[in-house]
């Protein structure tokens, strides 16, 4: 069968959502237990922030994950008990950047508490013609340079409300620095030497490609994995694989990997996962961006 014909064949079959959601549940109610009021109550909008919060509050704060473990922030919508708990916490911790597009329905029930924006400091990519800070590239985490702002952002809110313990707070969050420093470091060393391009799934690793020197090439050219790709779109990857002698295609966690094993096969190369780290798994940033490192080694190095 040759390559146009399969391709025809590939953009009927791919028409369905591309996005095959690990789906755990809408509600996050195994996330919010019974927390002690004395402390500061803190919720996260989704797993990075959580694991932030968590590196920097430690024991003086109830640190809670808003959206599951599992569901893709992009499809997620709060319930109205979602609501209501948030409206009980006194701080609630995003990203930012048009990440959260459900934050806007806090200030229509007048929430009390403070909405940290995580990104405030991080110079934001593609902003829209008007420089509006609700859009533009939202996956500043995963450039660990940009993750130690926003650790330091958290770190600065909880000071500001809980003085008491400002001193704990950035004392947790230097440490928790000094790590991404290292994570920093080694992801320069190792990947100083190899070669540049590489096909993520969707547009996520801009920040990090800009970080260390390297050239992201897509499947999915939008910041939403949720894009579809035609018949051209996969031609013109293949096209793109080939003349930069590239031999790895990367898919994600949550996305059917059927399209990048297609790109795969025609250049008679492989497929490995890079991850957005959006959803939550076992192990931790910096184990999970060090996966995201080995995964990026095979391809370039």
């Amino acid at each position: 069968m040759n390559i146009q014909i399969k391709l025809a064949i590939i953009a009927i079959a791919v028409i369905i959502p591309l996005s095959s959601i690990v789906v755990y549940g809408t509600e996050s109610n195994q996330q919010f237990a019974k927390t002690d009021s004395s402390k500061l109550q803190v919720i996260s909008s989704f797993y990075p922030l959580h694991e932030f919060s968590q590196n920097v509050g430690q024991e003086k704060v109830d640190a809670i994950l808003l959206v599951p473990i599992g569901v893709e922030p992009h499809d997620w919508e709060p319930t109205i008990k979602d609501v209501q708990r948030m409206q009980t916490s006194d701080l609630v911790i995003i990203n930012g950047i048009g990440f959260e597009n459900w934050v806007d329905s806090l200030d229509e029930i007048t929430y009390q508490g403070k909405i940290i924006d995580t990104s405030n400091g991080i110079l934001i990519k593609n902003f829209d013609e008007e420089h509006d800070e609700n859009f533009g590239d939202p996956h500043i985490w995963l450039n660990p340079v940009n993750a130690k702002i926003q650790v330091q952002n958290i770190a600065d809110a909880f000071s500001g409300s809980d003085p008491d313990n400002q001193k704990y707070y950035q004392s947790n969050a230097a440490k928790y620095i000094k790590q991404l420093d290292l994570l920093d470091l080694k992801i320069r060393n190792e990947l100083s030497n190899c070669n540049h391009d590489f096909i993520a799934f969707h547009d996520a690793f801009s920040y990090f490609a800009d970080e260390y020197n390297l050239n992201q090439h897509t499947i999915i050219s939008s910041n939403d994995p949720h894009g579809e790709a035609t018949a051209k779109t996969l031609e013109d990857v293949i096209s793109i694989s080939q003349k930069l002698d590239i031999k790895v295609i990367f898919s994600e966690e949550t996305v059917d990997t059927r399209t990048s094993e297609i790109i795969a096969n025609e250049i008679d190369g492989k497929v490995l996962v890079l991850s957005p780290l959006e959803v939550g798994s076992d192990g931790n940033y910096i184990s999970k961006m060090t996966e995201n490192l080995d995964s990026l080694k095979e391809a370039l190095c």
